[in-house]
Parts: structure tokens; C-alpha cells; sequence
């Protein structure tokens, strides 16, 4: 009798493993395993951007790429029209956005937020020799921007400003404003300030960024889209420990020369 129970728990107990194997198997296809699309603008430099053999490089890309190393995932970028970000994330054709983004109290009406990992402000970039010295000093001024971005938010959404201006051009990257600053088709160009002082310093005694800030500092953040809290909590936990044991410091100093993370 005894060894007939013996033999039936022991039966219960290797169906308990085999189910169990089963269940973990299932987890890694639907859950960990699953590839993370990422949403980006591929000609934001230095965050995302395309080098000379075409890949895809940059500062978000490399925290990505630990980020999804850490989770045991895939990733894959892809490039989306930047204008139309939310509306590509809500459609689940990618699952972040992960390029430079800045968190905003109107992006948080349809996107979930990271935790902020970078401070980022928008500034006045003029060529050498302009007399443009602030703000006011954009009065009767062609002024470029990018389309998409808190710069643009920021231009739009004060009219007093806007209208001062002569003529407001919307570009879909900064890296064309820059090319028609440089080409006197502009006269200053409201941008990002880790884009423009990467672009400068890849075009020295070219530009000037004015140091005083235009409108509020933001902060970066990772975007997801509202109901997929999981993946966004799971994202959050390996950027924290990338921080506490240094590995984003060590990216940062590669694009910025020196440590930048919040």
C-alpha cells in the first residue's frame, strides 16, 4: 500500500515539473521573449541617428540596446514619421518610444512616461557673427525648428512670440535646419540643446548656442503606450539598475563627454 502511494506522488510531482516547464516555455514566448519595437527618429543625432554604413547609432539606441540585452529581448528600431509618434504607438506598430523624448503634461494625456533619465532644454542656436543675443533679439527673424518637437510646442503655443517672428520654417529633422542656417536661409534656429551642441561640435566655429534657455526645461523620458504598465515597469527596473552600477554613466560620457543621466 505504502508503495503504491509513493509511486502515485511521485507521479504527481513529475507532472508538476513537466507543466511547470511548460508554463515557463509559454512565459518566454508571450512575455520576455518578445521582440521591443522601438519608435525613433533616425536622423536625431546624437540620440538616433544613421552613421556612414547606415546603421543605426546613437545614445538612446545604446541604452536600448542594454536596456533589452538586461530584459533578455530582442529589439528593433524603427524609423516613424516623428509628427505622428503617438498615433504609431497607440496602433501597436511599435511598442517605445525611445528617441529624445520629452515628457510633457499633453504627451501624458496619450503616452506612459519612464521615469525622467535626462534634463533637456531648448535654446537659441545662431552662426558666428549674428547680432541675435536673446529671445527679443528673434523679432522680425526667419527662425527654423523641428516639426514634432517642444520647440515647436513651445512656438506654437505663444502666440505674442510667434508672431514676432518674420517667418517660423518647420523642418522634419534638425539636421536640415542647420544645413539652411549655416547656408544664411535662416537666421537662428530654436532647438534642442544636446542636438544643436552635438551638431556643433561636429561643425566647430560655425555656431553659437545662446546659454539662457527659451521657455521651461524638460526631461526625457521613455514612452509607452497607456495600458502596457508591465512593460514600462520592467524597462524602468533595468534603467535603475544601469544607473546604480554605472553602465548608462559610461554611455553617456561616450556621446556627451561627461555624465548627464538624472
Amino acid at each position: 500500500m505504502m508503495k503504491r502511494i509513493i509511486a502515485a506522488v511521485l507521479l504527481v510531482l513529475m507532472f508538476s515539473v513537466v507543466f511547470a516547464g511548460c508554463g515557463s516555455d509559454t512565459a518566454k514566448k508571450d512575455g520576455a521573449a518578445k521582440k521591443i519595437i522601438v519608435g525613433l527618429d533616425d536622423n536625431y543625432p546624437p540620440m538616433g541617428f544613421k552613421d556612414d554604413k547606415n546603421e543605426i547609432v546613437g545614445f538612446d539606441i545604446d541604452l536600448a540596446k542594454e536596456a533589452s540585452k538586461r530584459l533578455g529581448r530582442e529589439v528593433e528600431f524603427k524609423a516613424i514619421d516623428w509628427s505622428s509618434k503617438e498615433a504609431e504607438l497607440k496602433s501597436g506598430r511599435i511598442d517605445v518610444l525611445w528617441n529624445g523624448l520629452d515628457i510633457t503634461d499633453k504627451r501624458k494625456e496619450n503616452i506612459l512616461f519612464s521615469d525622467p533619465y535626462m534634463d533637456n532644454k531648448q535654446l537659441i542656436f545662431i552662426p558666428v557673427g549674428s547680432v541675435i543675443k536673446g529671445d527679443a533679439d528673434l523679432k522680425g527673424k526667419v527662425v527654423g525648428t523641428q516639426s514634432g518637437s517642444s520647440a515647436e510646442e513651445y512656438i506654437d503655443g505663444n502666440d505674442t512670440f510667434k508672431s514676432s517672428m518674420k517667418e517660423v520654417k518647420k523642418y522634419s529633422d534638425y539636421i536640415s535646419a542647420f544645413m539652411d542656417l549655416e547656408n544664411g536661409r535662416l537666421e537662428a534656429i530654436i532647438a534642442d540643446e544636446i542636438t544643436g551642441r552635438y551638431y556643433m561640435s561636429k561643425h566647430p566655429d560655425k555656431f553659437i548656442a545662446l546659454e539662457a534657455p527659451v521657455g521651461p526645461v524638460s526631461s526625457f523620458g521613455i514612452g509607452f503606450r497607456k495600458d502596457d504598465q508591465a512593460l514600462r515597469d520592467e524597462v524602468q527596473k533595468v534603467m535603475d539598475d544601469m544607473k546604480t552600477d554605472g553602465t548608462s554613466g559610461k554611455i553617456s560620457e561616450k556621446w556627451f563627454g561627461k555624465n548627464i543621466i538624472k
